[in-house]
């Protein structure tokens, strides 16, 4: 049985960028929401003041997430325009091709927080 997998990713922004992030946030995020189907969270967020970002991503499954770090880089270096790496946490298990990918980032930009045994639960989309 496949197992979700919650990435997230926290960054620092950069002096005089957060408006120029908001703008790149909103319209990136709609072109993920229709280039990858699978990806089912990305939400981002603001810490008060907006000196810290942290953007949630959920998968199905390690097949979905492959399928949404396809094209990463070339966001990433957009991204890095307005932020910088602050931190990785990646809950359940990624295949092994993308754990290499965020263990070399780790050991470059921050650190990586790894809890691969999903126990199980839920997500409620709307109240019952």
């Amino acid at each position: 049985m496949p197992e979700p997998i919650v990435f997230i990713s926290h960054f620092r922004s950069k002096e005089g960028k957060l408006d120029a992030f908001r703008r790149w946030f909103e319209e990136g995020s709609k072109g993920l929401e229709a280039q990858k189907p699978r990806t089912l969270v990305f939400l981002g967020y603001l810490e008060e003041g907006g000196s810290r970002a942290t953007i949630v991503h959920v998968f199905g499954d390690a097949e979905s997430m492959d399928l949404h770090v396809q094209g990463a880089d070339a966001r990433s270096r957009e991204a890095y325009d307005y932020l910088e790496p602050d931190g990785t946490e990646i809950y359940g298990w990624p295949s092994p091709s993308v754990m290499s990918v965020f263990r070399q980032e780790a050991a470059s930009a921050g650190s990586l927080t790894l809890e691969p045994d999903y126990l199980g639960g839920f997500l409620r989309v709307s109240p019952g």
